[in-house]
């Protein structure tokens, strides 16, 4: 079974799926696997009949702790004060830096088709005090809570210290300050904001008073954690790899839920990351492409396929600028919707191919059959049409067809241009940027006689029966070479210098499939012979 059925058959009655995110900064591609594994969690439980609620939170009363997005004037005031107290950085489009940059990830999630039934943000649920009960709780079991911390995971804080992060009632900071004494009496805590608590932040030297309650103070990331799964009544809860490792913060969290609020954590689908270069993608770090700028050039299908395809315990390599990692993913996209339409395809599918597919799709309800027999051409063949001046690229396509376009199907071209146009203005290789020359390129001089050869030969094999797609010249070429015994690398390096003269580009078939047939005969011709074609 697919890793979600499997998990949705094991699973009974009310199901609370849950996930976050603090939003320390732009949010980039990789946080979106999160959101995608827990929406195909929740749509895998709802098609075995399981009653579900797929919450989403901004942990946004966490600390700033990243200085890439600050102006210099505003690291001193706002390092270490909560998210949801730092100004927008964009001006006052949102109310805070926390609603700026949250906004804009959450903001992907509709066209993904991920749309949570709840969406919250931790400073109104402290600031209702819906969190106070939990405080509570963990203060009185702050003696458990450094037990819990010393052997699960070997951390060792000092005897005074108390499971609570208070906003200074002085600078406002909530990363520098340490609760040192709870008097359950009162109700009340002693705080100290400490200069030299962090090395990213400074400590005004404040030291106090104050109810932890109404949203004053916030608990540690782990004790948060599992305080959030007892009041959602969270079943399901997926968590990264840093996050999942032995003595991490989810093993943690799972002490913490069991020995101080006497609850069973709830069910951990670990996932690994999305690298570029084999290094983790990062919010705070800058690492990795922007989540939403990735879904204007990616269209949803696609991109829920780049999370779908591997098991979630699997990491994805993905590096999208300069390279064809994009391309590739609509090609392996098209494989999966060809296979599940019933055709025959190239190479090794992955298991459960047509659930991966189906999971794929924006709308849970989507008629996966109708879906995946759409016609659709190859991204890297429109990537080259949107380059060749005075083509019509819906002409073509639809030439290409050889049949008019349903409504979906010129919905799935429109869609994959934009994305074309918006991959070879941002991210495409020069490789895959093209001129094809109007008279025969200087650089085909550079032809060996054994290369002029073989353009002769291809000329003379596809002149009365023109291969009819990008995959079909791609063959011809293959062939053709072999047949001669010329090396595959030295046939494309004839065919680009005699169209682009240079010696290399994009795949040579699609290249050849989207120029006029006419002109094709003519330059093969002229590069075989070494002079223009008059």
């Amino acid at each position: 079974m697919f890793w979600a059925d499997e998990l949705a058959a094991s699973a009974s009655g009310r199901q609370v799926v849950n996930d976050s995110k603090t939003p320390s900064g732009t949010v980039h591609v990789g946080s979106l696997r999160g959101p995608v594994v827990v929406d195909t969690i929740a749509r895998a439980l709802r098609a075995a009949g399981s009653d579900v609620e797929l919450r989403y939170g901004v942990d946004d009363l966490d600390p700033m702790d990243a200085q890439a997005l600050l102006t210099p004037d505003a690291i001193d005031r706002f390092m270490g004060v909560p998210l949801a107290h730092v100004p927008d950085p964009a001006g006052d489009c949102h109310p805070s830096y926390a609603r700026h940059f949250a906004g804009v990830f959450v903001d992907t999630f509709d066209g993904l088709g991920i749309r949570p039934d709840t969406y919250y943000w931790m400073s109104d649920v402290y600031g209702s005090g819906a969190m106070d009960p939990f405080l509570r709780r963990a203060l009185d079991a702050a003696a458990t809570i450094r037990d819990i911390y010393r052997r699960v995971a070997n951390v060792n804080h000092p005897d005074d210290w108390h499971p609570a992060m208070v906003i200074c009632e002085s600078c406002g900071r909530i990363g520098t300050t340490i609760v040192v004494g709870w008097d359950p009496g009162r109700e009340v805590v002693r705080y100290e904001c400490r200069p030299d608590l962090r090395e990213w932040a400074t400590g005004c030297g404040h030291a106090g008073e104050t109810s932890p309650y109404g949203g004053r103070a916030k608990l540690p990331y782990n004790v948060d954690w599992a305080a959030k799964w007892e009041l959602f009544g969270v079943t399901i809860e997926p968590a990264g790899k840093d996050l999942s490792t032995k003595g991490g913060s989810r093993d943690r969290s799972d002490a913490i839920a069991r020995e101080v609020f006497g609850n069973e954590p709830p069910l951990n689908v670990p996932y690994e990351f999305l690298n570029i270069g084999g290094k983790k993608m990062s919010t705070s770090k800058g690492l990795g492409a922007a989540a939403a700028e990735i879904a204007d050039v990616i269209p949803p299908e696609q991109l829920r396929l780049l999370f779908l395809r591997p098991r979630p315990n699997t990491a994805i390599e993905f590096d999208p600028h300069g390279t064809d990692a994009i391309p590739r993913l609509f090609d392996e996209s098209d494989r999966l919707a060809a296979a599940t339409a019933g055709r025959e395809v190239r190479g090794e599918l992955p298991p459960h191919h047509e659930r991966v597919y189906g999971y794929s799709q924006v709308e849970p309800d989507a008629d996966v059959g109708s879906e995946a027999a759409a016609y659709r051409p190859a991204f890297s063949h429109l990537a080259l049409l949107e380059q060749i001046p005075g083509v019509d690229v819906v002409e073509r396509v639809t030439a290409e067809k050889g049949e008019p376009l349903t409504d979906r199907e010129a919905q799935i071209v429109e869609e994959r241009r934009r994305a074309a146009r918006a991959w070879l203005e941002s991210y495409a290789p020069d490789s895959a940027r093209l001129a094809v020359q109007d008279a025969l390129p200087d650089a085909a001089a550079d032809l060996t006689d054994a290369q002029r050869g073989y353009l002769r030969e291809l000329s003379s094999r596809t002149a009365e029966d023109a291969p009819a797609s990008g995959e079909a010249w791609q063959a011809a070429i293959f062939t053709t070479a072999r047949e001669l015994g010329l090396g595959a690398g030295d046939a494309f390096r004839a065919i680009y210098l005699a169209f682009l003269g240079r010696p290399n580009g994009p795949r040579a078939g699609w290249l050849i499939a989207s120029l006029d047939p006419r002109f094709v005969q003519r330059r093969l011709v002229e590069a075989a012979a070494g002079t223009a074609v008059r």
